[in-house]
């Protein structure tokens, strides 16, 4: 038994027009759209595939506070690609950003409703990717965030230090996961979170309780009306495990 990462859960005070600008961002499609939500992919795409980690965009009214704890990195082919790439998501109304990342070779930006991005100079690793390089999630313990989720996806684990740890799909395709080292803490629900799914057959019981086994938590809300279920991993962020697909 063994999950995976197949989408993005991202709050947005207006779905539709927030899953307008990553589509445009990304080249993807609207794939359905719906009262309050939106859901990208790339155009073709066959969900679940581990090619691609799909974006739910979910219509929540709360203000965001602070950084996001969980952002993507977007990535390039070239200094002129990486260029023209930061010149258009400013035109699509994007912004630059700052949140103390100093003399970086990188672009911190954020979207129309400020959760913060990345654009990646070029990087041989994240040549196959896709426009996603990365998501990545800030955390006080990379090793032991990278044991919990290596032990609750069949995700690759391909580097760990006490800095960082990075994920990727068992397949070695699509982006990869990354957890790092940040010296601020998690406060309040998280706007952006992971959503993992069990294989097609698995048992939604089963993989909540192995979960529960590894450290997953219970969040402490009212879970009496939905299918999914919403855990918490070691450090307190929040993730769905979606039923079988």
């Amino acid at each position: 038994m063994a999950m995976r990462l197949v989408q993005i859960n991202m709050k947005a005070h207006d779905d539709s027009a927030l899953g307008r600008f990553w589509a445009e961002a990304l080249g993807w499609g609207i794939d359905s759209e719906g009262p309050g939500v939106t859901n990208l992919e790339p155009v073709g795409f066959t969900y679940p595939d581990p090619s691609a980690v799909c974006i739910d965009l979910i219509a929540r009214p709360e203000p965001k506070t602070g950084k996001n704890r969980v952002h993507l990195d977007l990535a390039t082919t070239s200094a002129a690609h990486q260029a023209e790439l930061v010149a258009r998501l400013r035109e699509l109304g994007a912004t630059l950003a700052d949140v103390g990342q100093g003399d970086v070779p990188w672009t911190v930006m954020a979207d129309p409703e400020g959760n913060e991005f990345c654009v990646l100079e070029p990087r041989p690793i994240y040549e196959d990717t896709g426009p996603i390089a990365a998501v990545v999630v800030d955390c006080a313990d990379p090793r032991a965030m990278a044991r919990f989720w290596d032990e609750a996806m069949d995700w690759k684990l391909h580097e760990v230090t006490d800095d960082g740890a990075t994920l990727r799909s068992a397949q070695g395709v699509g982006p990869y996961l990354e957890f790092v080292r940040t010296p601020d803490t998690k406060s309040g629900w998280n706007r952006v979170h992971l959503d993992i799914s069990p294989y097609r057959g698995d048992d939604l019981a089963v993989e909540e309780a192995r979960l529960r086994a590894l450290g997953a938590t219970d969040p402490g809300i009212d879970q009496s009306a939905i299918s999914w279920r919403i855990l918490a991993d070691p450090e307190g962020n929040e993730f769905c495990l979606l039923s079988p697909r």
